[in-house]
């Protein structure tokens, strides 16, 4: 009669463990940008077409919004004054930013460092 018993233990034990684990966070690369702006038309023309088939860009998908339109709903550091503006956001909180483009050879360095200290891996195979 225990022998049942301990058989249907050990396989509800797991299924309650599964129940009480953590979501996963949820993060993604924000980029203020407005119209006019020159180094966000140079970022659209030499990354945003690959960016979402990285690596980054799978750890990170990016999301938009204009500065002068309705603010996302992210907990900010501090104001964003310039554009553009990667944000790295981390369950709605500002953690890391990169103010400007420094072009595509620094870019992909910055933004490398910043998912790196955010601890935010990245999948390689990808």
């Amino acid at each position: 009669m225990l022998k049942p018993l301990l058989c249907a233990a050990a396989f509800a034990f797991p299924m309650a463990l599964s129940s009480t684990l953590p979501a996963a966070a949820e993060s993604y690369l924000l980029m203020a940008e407005e119209d006019g702006c020159y180094w966000c038309g140079r970022w659209n023309k030499e990354i945003s077409q690959i960016y979402p088939k990285t690596p980054e860009g799978k750890a990170a998908p990016l999301k938009r919004y204009d500065l002068h339109g309705e603010m996302p709903d992210v907990d900010f550091k501090q104001r964003v004054a310039f554009t553009p503006t990667f944000i790295l956001v981390i369950d709605g909180k500002e953690v890391s930013r990169l103010e400007g483009y420094p072009g595509e050879d620094f870019f992909w360095g910055l933004l490398s460092q910043m998912l790196s200290r955010a601890d935010i891996k990245l999948d390689e195979a990808s």
